[in-house]
């Protein structure tokens, strides 16, 4: 993994190395490695998150059930949440990992749409600047990309039904949040939650430790940098 994504850590410089380490290479070999490493780096995230367990294993991302079913907590008692809580926890999980996989393509298209403005801002941005590209760029064709696959793995569970019955009166009352009324929102949002801290820890694991070279064109823009 580290091998994959780790030569992306040699583009986050400051500016002005940027600048002088340039000097006879392209901006476009170099916003070009830049991609590169950055699809590379996302298809990595997408396939820990995407498989069985992705999120249900790992308690970084596992999601738990609403809090509001706890504001609820007598009346999701009397529909029967507590004695399927289990069941409903690991099935909103594995909603969350049936989505996953359909960011590879707009997470890809993100890169595709990249500006020159927007490379040098990773660049030469913070610890989490290549994250915060993915969430100002994709959350909100991602969130419509999960919603109808995370609704239809739901849609089999009857506690999820009753919960949605139940939500939407306690939003009217202020119980719970307008976000959490339907199942499959909060699902998709702690999907996309999760989706985007697995991809912040490869990108401070990145720039703790950048390390190898994977393309010719990374070897001849980081190479130079260095210099």
């Amino acid at each position: 993994m580290i091998r994959i994504v780790g030569w992306f850590g040699s583009l986050l410089v400051p500016a002005a190395v940027w600048a002088a380490g340039l000097d006879d290479i392209s901006n476009r070999d170099a916003i070009n490695g830049l991609k590169e490493a950055l699809t590379r780096g996302s298809h990595a995230a997408v396939a820990r998150l995407g498989v069985e367990n992705g999120f249900f294993g790992n308690g970084r991302v596992k999601i738990p059930l609403p809090p509001s079913l706890r504001r609820l907590e007598a009346v999701t008692r009397s529909i029967g949440v507590d004695a399927h809580a289990n069941e409903l926890v690991l099935r909103m999980n594995r909603a969350a990992e049936a989505a996953v996989p359909e960011a590879r393509t707009l997470l890809v298209d993100a890169v595709k749409r990249m500006s020159v403005q927007d490379a040098k801002g990773i660049l030469t941005g913070g610890e989490d600047a290549a994250t915060q590209y993915f969430k100002r760029t994709a959350s909100e064709p991602l969130a419509k990309r999960f919603r109808p696959i995370v609704k239809k793995a739901m849609g089999n569970v009857k506690v999820a039904e009753k919960y949605n019955e139940i939500a939407a009166s306690g939003a009217k009352l202020g119980l719970v949040k307008e976000e959490d009324a339907q199942l499959e929102d909060y699902v998709t949002r702690k999907a996309l939650d999760g989706l985007f801290l697995t991809i912040a820890e490869e990108e401070k694991k990145i720039r703790k430790d950048p390390a190898g070279t994977a393309s010719a064109v990374i070897r001849k823009v980081f190479g130079a940098i260095g210099r």
